[in-house]
């Protein structure tokens, strides 16, 4: 969120051309169900990931140590990865680098902000999840004009990922 709130004082005021705006229940259903196919999307590319690379260190492992505490330490967890996460997250990577990079294209803008939001995720098997993540919230953004179908989906993406950690023994 610093870096959103950087840009938003340093350059524009204005919410709206962050993508800050109103959404239709309509996106906002658009973005749940294509949340849901890149959700199974992104473990496909996951699993692919780590059969390739015999790789298969996650940078998401500290959520899941965090939330065996618990059922009170897996919500709070869970709330954090997807809830506090997605708005972050997709504030300043579809809000301020898709948006600025939109300039030169839907290519450009989808896949450059998409690349860079896989990027700070890291080279590991998150990258790849992170792929996908930024493919399908950077479109749906574009295409709806508005951040909240784009944090949409990062949400469904994230939603299940700490109960499927704790669940599969992994990250603890």
């Amino acid at each position: 969120m610093a870096g959103f709130f950087a840009a938003f004082l340093l350059r524009i005021r204005c919410w709206a051309a962050f993508g800050v705006r109103r959404a239709t229940w309509r996106w906002i259903a658009a973005g749940a169900g294509i949340g849901v196919l890149a959700f199974f999307a992104k473990s496909l590319a996951i699993l692919a990931y780590a059969s390739l690379t015999g790789d298969n260190r996650t940078i998401q492992d500290v959520y899941a140590t965090g939330a065996s505490g618990g059922v009170w330490t897996m919500i709070a967890a869970t709330f954090f990865l997807s809830i506090v996460t997605p708005i972050g997250e997709e504030f300043l990577f579809r809000g301020v680098i898709t948006t600025a990079l939109l300039r030169y294209g839907a290519f450009i803008g989808v896949g450059g902000g998409t690349l860079i939001f896989a990027i700070f995720h890291g080279i590991n098997m998150v990258f790849s999840a992170a792929v996908v993540a930024g493919l399908a919230a950077g479109e749906v953004f574009r295409r709806s004009g508005s951040i909240w179908p784009a944090v949409t989906v990062h949400f469904v993406i994230n939603l299940p990922t700490i109960p499927l950690m704790i669940l599969t023994g992994t990250g603890t």
